[in-house]
Parts: structure tokens; sequence; C-alpha cells
């Protein structure tokens, strides 16, 4: 399919048109893709990939510069112009600042003051006609006392008061007219208190508020408060408890241009509710309760610049809900599920240059955006399958590790004839179900290669595909038949030395029966999440890898419990099973040496709780972390796919890696019959004291 070109930039009299999803380096005429845009690494020649990229769109971060400004007056080489004023305080030109002075109340200035900063005091309320002769005033700073009560007259005669800071107090009420005066106020910041509702009344006066900040406080309603403040242009709300809005909350705020709500409770908006804001630039409601957007909801928003909807329970958008931002410039989706996200969601949001999304392989829906974030999911990039470069080669190295490993030891336990050929075919079985994983990590490396360079363009498409599907299916069966097969293998030994006078010996039929019992449910236990999408839905497609390890709070409920009735159910009862048989293996030969008088029982002892550690270390080292990973994501813990690429291609496969070695390679009767069969002639091997010593040998 040919697309046309979607990045143009003019140079001189000549125009770089790049093909869609790829973007030009400045006034050069070379065109990146987007992957290699704001990635943190200079690409072009001139460095034009890597300019722009911070999100800067919306209305500017004022807040920090204002404050910066006001608190500037240690800068100001002026002389004190107030004649009188506390001790503890310090002035400069006609500001004085008294913080941190232990005021309970409010002092005497000269009347001629300009800036009054008297935070971080214990000033618990505020009178009648308080700061009335200090009619000159122009900021007043009372953040961060223990404010209670404001007398409906407190602020009386400032008549020039612009900014009036209340911050971090314990204000519960604006009693009505509490501002009539301040007829020429511009800033008003009420974040961090204790304020339950407002009404029109608490906001007469405020003719020229151009800023209401009301950050965490209670409020569980916003009235039409523009009809009473006609300049209004921005209000954040942030951290309340507002559960819905609709067309009447906003009626009046033609001129509002940045209204902040996030972190509420809203559940519901209303259709048309911001049509009534035409020269809205940044609207903020990430983090509330909300399902689903009326289709018209961002209909006349046509001057809007940044839109934030992340961290809502969202799961569907609708196609045309964006059609009408045709200025915007930067969309953020984060932490949203969009299970019907296609091409046409952003096909008109031309000007769009900052796109944050959930999951990284949605970029592929919008590839005319310069700079869309995650650029990974900690497992795969833009580019690749695996992310990093270590993991691509590492998955070939431990996979054929594995694979030529369990290879080996499958054909020496097939040449060389032993004793114990039930313990062989044990052996032969687990060596299988290993070199599965081996055959897994191939699989996982081919799929890297075969998408090298542009895996982002097929991440959707290779994580709900069949291939995906049935490789997990595999690297399940390899995981939960070795699992089953070690505890088999450790409790018939168990058996063997606990009770070595026991008549507890399983038989050939009996064995088989085990084996093939331990390999059918392995296959239904890998098989089950295919059978029913709907209950599990795409079970081993969360991730690039195609492994189910952990859950997030969007997968379905019968997916979740079955990965975590399988990790922390059936693996982890597995590990404790082993753990406590190998325990009580070495603890009855311990015993049994004691109660012997051969001193070389001893040395057999060491080596055999050497052998014993390492089998339950490797164990512990493969499944402690992957519990771990289980229980934390229950708990809704972010896990970063980083973690997850390493268990699943280094943690995971080292049982699959050391099993020969432990089971085979290093045991004294294998090694006695591999020299046997390499010199061609008859050893006897060392004598046998002890029944129990002997039969650990075939461990």
């Amino acid at each position: 399919m040919t697309h046309k070109a979607s990045s143009e930039i003019p140079t001189g009299h000549q125009i770089i048109n790049c093909p869609v999803g790829y973007f030009p380096c400045g006034n050069l005429s070379v065109c990146l893709p987007q992957p290699l845009h704001c990635n943190g690494i200079v690409e072009c020649e001139n460095g034009a990939d890597e300019d722009y990229c911070a999100d800067l769109h919306g209305w500017p971060k004022l807040i920090d510069w204002y404050f910066q400004q006001i608190m500037r007056h240690d800068a100001e080489p002026y002389d004190c112009l107030v004649d009188v004023y506390p001790e503890n305080c310090t002035c400069q030109g006609s500001t004085v600042v008294c913080e941190e002075a232990g005021f309970l109340s409010v002092p005497w200035f000269t009347a001629n003051v300009t800036i009054l900063n008297l935070g971080c005091n214990s000033i618990t309320s505020l009178t009648d006609d308080l700061f009335i002769r200090y009619q000159q005033l122009d900021t007043l700073v009372l953040q961060n006392n223990s404010i209670r009560s404001i007398s409906s007259r407190a602020f009386s005669g400032l008549f020039k008061l612009s900014k009036l800071l209340l911050s971090y107090n314990q204000i519960s009420v604006l009693k009505p007219g509490l501002f009539r005066d301040l007829h020429k106020l511009e800033w008003l910041i009420l974040d961090n208190n204790l304020i339950r509702s407002i009404t029109q009344k608490s906001f007469v006066g405020l003719n020229s508020l151009f800023f209401l900040y009301m950050m965490n406080n209670s409020l569980d309603h916003i009235p039409n408060i523009c009809t009473i403040l006609p300049k209004l242009n921005w209000l954040d709300m942030e951290g309340n408890n507002v559960v819905s809005i609709g067309k009447p909350t906003f009626q009046s705020c033609s001129k509002l241009t940045v209204l902040v709500l996030r972190h509420n409770k809203i559940r519901h908006i209303q259709e048309d509710t911001f049509s009534t804001l035409p020269h809205m630039i940044e609207l903020d409601l990430s983090s509330n309760q909300i399902q689903e957007f009326p289709s018209s909801a961002f209909r006349n928003l046509g001057y809007l610049q940044q839109l934030n909807l992340s961290h809502n329970p969202i799961n569907y958008i609708s196609l045309d809900q964006f059609d009408h931002l045709v200025t915007l410039k930067s969309l953020d989706l984060d932490n949203i599920n969009i299970v019907n996200i296609q091409n046409r969601i952003f096909k008109n949001l031309g000007n769009l240059s900052h796109i944050y999304f959930k999951k990284f392989e949605y970029c592929r829906y919008s590839p005319h955006v310069r700079s869309c974030k995650p650029n990974t999911d900690g497992i795969s990039s833009f580019e690749n399958l695996l992310a990093n470069i270590i993991l691509r080669v590492f998955v070939w190295f431990v996979a054929f590790v594995i694979c030529f490993g369990n290879l080996v030891v499958i054909c020496m336990r097939s040449c060389i004839t032993t004793e114990n050929r039930l313990h062989t075919l044990s052996i032969k079985s687990l060596c299988c179900a290993d070199c599965l994983m081996g055959v897994y990590l191939f699989f996982i490396g081919t799929f890297d290669v075969k998408y090298l360079g542009e895996y982002n363009r097929h991440a959707q498409q290779w994580m709900e595909s069949m291939k995906c599907q049935l490789i997990g299916a595999l690297a399940m069966l390899s995981t939960e038949v070795s699992v089953m097969l070690l505890t088999y293998m450790t409790l018939e030994k168990y058996m063997c030395i606990v009770f070595p006078f026991s008549h507890y010996r399983p038989g050939k039929r009996q064995t088989l029966s085990s084996l093939i019992s331990i390999w059918i449910a392995g296959f239904i236990i890998a098989v089950i999440p295919l059978w029913n999408k709907t209950m599990f839905g795409n079970f081993y497609g969360k991730n690039g890898v195609c492994f189910p390890l952990y859950s997030d709070q969007f997968e379905n409920l019968g997916a979740r419990g079955y990965s975590t009735g399988i990790f922390l159910g059936l693996n982890l009862l597995a590990f404790i099973i082993i753990v406590f048989s190998y325990t009580s293996m070495f603890y009855s030969i311990h015993k049994t040496g004691a109660q012997s008088a051969e001193r070389s029982l001893f040395s057999r002892e060491v080596a055999i709780a050497k052998r014993f550690f390492f089998i339950v270390f490797t164990d512990a080292l493969c499944w402690i972390p992957i519990f771990l990973m289980k229980f934390l994501s229950l708990l809704e813990v972010e896990i970063p796919g980083t973690i997850t690429s390493w268990v699943v291609i280094f943690i995971l496969p080292i049982n699959s890696a050391l099993n020969p070695i432990l089971y085979t390679i290093t045991t004294a009767s294998f090694q006695e019959k591999l020299k046997q069969c390499l010199q061609n002639q008859e050893l006897h091997g060392p004598k046998k004291s002890l029944t129990s010593t002997t039969q650990m040998s075939s461990v």
C-alpha cells in the first residue's frame, strides 16, 4: 500500500517530503523513522532529531515562575522603605518577609508595604478589617499557616491586591462576600485546604480574577462560577471529589483557556460539556473514573493544544472522537487499554507532535506523530522484538546451551547402559521437556531476526497471532512438565532414601504411566488458555516473548486466576516439596552416617550435601524471582518490562540449562559408566557400604 508523504519541511526553495512514519532532519534532505526522533541519541548530522522534543504545548507552566518572582525580594538592591516592621522580619524596598517568624497573629506594619509574606507561621484566624490600612498591598502571602476561620471583612480595603496565597491552611468555608473589595485580584491560590463547597457568592467582587487554584480540597461539585468571574482564564480543581460535570458547569466560561480536573472522581461527562469553551488550550481529565466520552465531547475545542485523558478506565474510543481537534499538539492516553485502536482514530490530528500510550505497540497506529511514547515496554522496542543487543545475542546463546546440553545427555543416556533404566527414562524425559525451552528461545530469536528494524509495524499482529500463542504454549508446556518431573523424581528418591527398607519401588509400568500422565497434564495446562478466548483473552500475547509471566489490572479475571494458580499454586507447591524432600534426604543420610564407623562417610556426606545444595539453590534461583513477580503483580505493583525480559531469557531457563549437569553429568555412577564406555574395559566402581549412599549416586 502506498502512502502519501506525511511530513514535509521547506529548505530554501525545496520542500522535503518524507513517507508516513518518517520525519525530516530539520532543513536537511534526510528522513529518519519515528523511533529515532527524540530517543536521546543524535542521528541527524545537525542534531535536529533531538530538537523540540520537550512537550511544552498548552498553557505555559507559570506557577513555578510566579513563585520565583514573588520570592525574589532578596535580589532587590533597594533599601527598606517600610518604617515599621517586626525585628524578626526582613525588608527590601517595600517588600517585607516574615517567614517562620513564629507569629500567632498578623503583626503591625507601615501602610506603604506592597508585598507582605507571612508564610510558615502559626496564624489561626483573620479578623475584620485586619488589612484595611494596607491599601497599597499588591501581594499577600499567607500560605503554610493554621488559618481556620476568615472573617467576611478580613480583606476589606485591599483594592489594589493582585495576588493572594492562602494554600496549606485549614480553611473549610469561603464566606459570601469574602473577596468583595478585591476588584484587582488576578491570582487566588487556595490549594491544600479543607474547602467542601463553593457558590457564586463566594467569589463576588473578583471581577479581574485570572487564575483560580483550588487543588487538593474536598469539593464534590463545581458551580457555574464564571458568571461572577468574567475574566477567569485558568481553573485548576485537581485532587477534589467532583463526580460529574455538565454544560451548566462552564456555561459562561468563554475565556477559559486552561481547565485541570485531574485526580477527581468524575464518572460522567454530559453532552456538550465543553461546547462553551471555544478558546480552551489545555484540558486535563486524567486520573478520573471516566469509562466513555460522548462522541461530541470535544466538538467545539478548535484551539485545543493539549489533551490529557490518561489513567481513566476507558476501553473504547469513538473513531471520530478527536476529529474536531485540528490544532491538537499533545495527546496523553497513557494507561488506557484501547480495545478498538486503529489509525482512523488519529487520522485528522495533523498537527499532533506528542502522543502517549499505555503500550508502545500502539504507536504503529499514529505513524504521523513525531514523538510517541513509550519507546519500549522493556521487552521489545520500536525496532526489535527484543529491546537490546544483550537480549538478542543471549537468547541464541542460552537456547544453544539448553538444546546442546540436553541432547548430549539424551544421546549419552541412550548409548550408555545403566542398571537403573527407569531412572534413566525419567532423566531422558526431563531432558526432552527442558529441550523444548531451548526450542522456544530459538523461535523467539528467529522472529526477532524476522522483524529486525521494523518490529513495531508488526507488534500487535504478532502478539495476536497463532504463532505467538503456540510458542507461548510450548514454553508453558516445557516449564510445567519440567517442574512436575523434578517433583516426581524428587519424591521417588525421597522414598528410597528416607525409607530404604520399604517395599516401594516403582516398576516399569508405573513409571511409564507416571511420565505419560505428567506430559498429558502439562499439555492440558498449556492449551487450556487457547480454548476459550472469552475467558482467557490473549493469554500468551501480553508481550513480545509470548510468555504469561505477570498480569495487569486490565487482564481477564479468568487469565489472571489461571496464571496465578499455575505460578503461585502448582509451581510454588512443587518448589516447597523439592526443598523439603532434599532437606529430609540429607538429614537421613547424615543420621545413617553417624551410626557408621567408616570415616569415608564424612567426605561422602559433604559431596552429597554439595549436590543437594546446588539442586535446591538452582531451583530457588529460578523460581523465587518468578514467585515474587507474580505476587507483586497481584498487588498491582507495576513491574518494568525490562525485568520480565531478563526473567524469561535468563532466569526461567536456568533449570533447563543446568538440569543435565545436576542430574546426569555430575553423578558418580554416570561418570563411571562413561569412563567404562570410553576405555572399552570393565572397571569396578567403589564398594557400596551404605544402602542410602549407593542409591544417591544416581540422583
